[in-house]
């Protein structure tokens, strides 16, 4: 089947729109998924997994001129419904062309926006089909749909799809129990000709199988259907469940009913292996043995998905979607000056991190407001998981709020961007992150009782009475006044504690604050006193909470 390249399309939008009507009326060849048959989706109507089906096409010039005769187009039915948007970011990551498909006459929704956020994220072609014109008034048809079209390519203008392309058709004119044939398929077809491309192979690496349906053949073993991320399978071949910690030997293997030898990255197919109980695995991800390690936590960059209006805070908890796996986790958000190319941007752990409380769509203007932070950050994320999940290394992690009630018309999706460290080991927060350098910026004030002499004043309200102040000896300060000065130690049992001023104090400080012990009553003509300022950074993931300055 060399001669033939798989090229899988992404049926996204929102519940009711026609997704699985229009994959219908496209395909030929049904797999063991397609057309959804779990039965609570028959009784509601709408597509609650993900629904895989295909169709042959002479291959395009351009693509025939790569090798290829035929084109096999296997389209991945995404489920419509909010509250199966995990269900969608598992289907996204596999496909290599996004069809959005709008109810013309309902225009954009809540979850078709969703679904426009999850093809910028992971693909990098959208086409837009206008379902249901039959709908519309035969004597208005055409304008409505040029005046949905120029609403649609507006949309799209704040987006990577920004020449995106808006095919108007039919899938079921009549309804679901009419025989009138489809219209405007022909149109459609021609543009999926035309937008369809050679995706990038990965052959030379350790076997990623992305599972999506697993289940029994009595006499023949277990099927998983899946299509293939990275590298090749060829029977025989010994694969991993990472998730279970259990491997199988690959028995054979099949692409649309087909029977086959091997399969390469890109690949949808069934491989069949033996002595394993399909309902251990629904969906999740197979791979060559010890390509995939489980992960307890993960490093990645941020981006803000921009219509998330929430504020998205440090220690909150977001569910987090890695391929088919989504899982509660707990962020911490850091950021350093971004480095440019030749010094080596990206997360490195020898880099100095700031802890940040929050990011909001803004945080990126406020980057450019004043003094240093006006220069471009790095922005990353801690995910620290509520349950071991296995992750592909850069892989695409999404961070959402799906608790957010379905019905108040929010996006919730909140944040993206790729694994960059996995953590593997449980016990990772006391192993490995006391080596990541992220700092709290700290300050303590007190205020100067009174000098001793010219080169050293007596500090109160600095440390409380029974902090130890041996552990703040050295660190350097500032009065308000200006003069830098240098903590030396305690001085009595109350909680003060004398500072050395080394270059001496300003003939006024001297007198502001009494110039030695002030007589009782004295007024010395000052009302605000000199504060005394200790600046610090401290690491947050440091046990002994050790002050840091420069």
């Amino acid at each position: 089947m060399s001669d033939i390249l798989n090229f899988n399309i992404g049926v996204l939008g929102h519940v009711d729109s026609g997704k699985t009507s229009l994959s219908k009326a496209l395909s030929t060849v049904a797999s063991t998924a397609a057309f959804d048959k779990n039965p609570e989706s028959k009784a509601r109507g709408i597509t609650l997994d993900l629904g895989f089906s295909s169709f042959s096409l002479d291959a395009p010039e351009h693509i025939q001129s790569q090798g290829f005769n035929k084109l096999q187009i296997t389209l991945v039915d995404c489920p419509g419904h909010a509250s199966l948007i995990k269900t969608i970011i598992g289907g996204a990551q596999i496909i290599n062309l996004m069809m959005l498909i709008v109810d013309v006459t309902k225009g954009m929704q809540t979850q078709t926006a969703e679904c426009l956020v999850i093809g910028q994220i992971t693909s990098d072609k959208m086409v837009v089909v206008l379902n249901k014109t039959d709908m519309l008034p035969k004597e208005k048809r055409a304008a409505m749909v040029e005046k949905m079209t120029k609403r649609m390519k507006q949309t799209f203008q704040n987006t990577k799809f920004k020449d995106v392309i808006v095919i108007p058709v039919s899938a079921k004119p009549g309804g679901p129990d009419s025989d009138a044939p489809p219209e405007g398929l022909d149109n459609l077809v021609n543009i999926i000709k035309a937008e369809s491309y050679v995706p990038k192979k990965i052959v030379d690496a350790p076997a990623l199988f992305a599972v999506d349906h697993c289940f029994s053949i009595k006499g023949q073993g277990t099927v998983m259907t899946g299509t293939v991320l990275q590298g090749r399978i060829k029977i025989g071949d010994t694969l991993e469940i990472p998730s279970l910690g259990v491997s199988k030997k690959v028995k054979s293997m099949q692409m649309f009913r087909k029977g086959v030898e091997s399969v390469a990255h890109g690949d949808r197919a069934g491989v069949c292996v033996t002595q394993f109980d399909p309902g251990l695995l629904e969906r999740g991800i197979v791979c060559a043995p010890g390509s995939i390690h489980i992960a307890f936590g993960v490093i990645m960059d941020f981006n803000m998905i921009q219509y998330f209006k929430s504020d998205i805070k440090s220690k909150a908890k977001f569910h987090i979607s890695l391929g088919h796996e989504t899982v509660m986790a707990k962020v911490t958000l850091f950021s350093s000056p971004a480095k440019n190319e030749k010094s080596g941007g990206g997360f490195d752990f020898d880099r100095e991190y700031q802890f940040d409380e929050s990011y909001s769509k803004n945080s990126e203007k406020s980057d450019e407001s004043d003094g240093e932070a006006s220069l471009p950050r790095d922005r990353f994320v801690l995910l620290e998981f509520e349950t071991a999940v296995p992750v592909l290394p850069e892989c695409i992690v999404i961070g959402s709020k799906l608790d957010t009630d379905i019905n108040a018309n929010l996006c919730r999706l909140a944040f993206h961007g790729k694994a960059l460290k996995t953590f593997t080991t449980k016990d990772f927060a006391k192993t490995d992150l006391p080596n990541l350098k992220i700092y709290k910026d700290k300050c303590k004030e007190g205020v100067v009782e009174r000098a001793s002499n010219e080169y050293e004043v007596i500090v109160k309200d600095l440390v409380k009475k029974e902090t130890n102040v041996d552990l703040f000896t050295g660190l350097k300060v500032e009065l308000s006044t200006g003069e830098p000065g240098v903590i030396e130690g305690s001085f009595g049992q109350s909680g003060k504690i004398k500072v050395r001023i080394m270059q001496g104090l300003k003939p006024d400080t001297f007198a502001r604050v009494g110039g030695g012990k002030k007589k009782k009553g004295e007024n010395t003509g000052f009302t605000e006193p000199v504060v005394v300022k200790l600046k610090f950074k401290r690491y947050i993931f440091d046990e002994k909470k050790k002050m840091i300055q420069l």
